[in-house]
């Protein structure tokens, strides 16, 4: 098995939209399941910290360059643009995200 990049990321979710946030992922739309797992997608997780509002966000990945073609296609904007009353975003309705820098891993 090709060794995989792990990613870790925090956003910001707005209080009232916590239900509506989990909602709308529980209903992830099929092409965005399948952009996500034709660009090397694997082990997606997102957690919510109720108290803050605050985001984390794991993934794995088989290349970071097909991951960041993700937010170039047309699906991925339409998500966003869905997305964006729930959470701080960019201009282009991306969600504002910090990385993170890994510091441990236990396999």
């Amino acid at each position: 098995m090709k060794n995989r990049t792990r990613l870790a990321s925090i956003m910001h979710l707005y209080k009232d939209q916590y239900e509506e946030y989990e909602k709308r992922h529980n209903e992830l739309w099929p092409e965005m399941e399948e952009t996500l797992k034709t660009h090397g997608v694997h082990h997606y997780s997102i957690f919510l910290e109720e108290e803050s509002g605050q985001l984390f966000a794991y993934l794995e990945v088989d290349d970071v360059k097909d991951w960041n073609k993700v937010s170039e296609t047309d699906i991925c904007k339409k998500w966003w643009e869905y997305m964006e009353p729930l959470m701080e975003t960019n201009p282009d309705n991306s969600p504002i995200s910090k990385q993170l820098k890994s510091v441990f891993y236990l396999e």
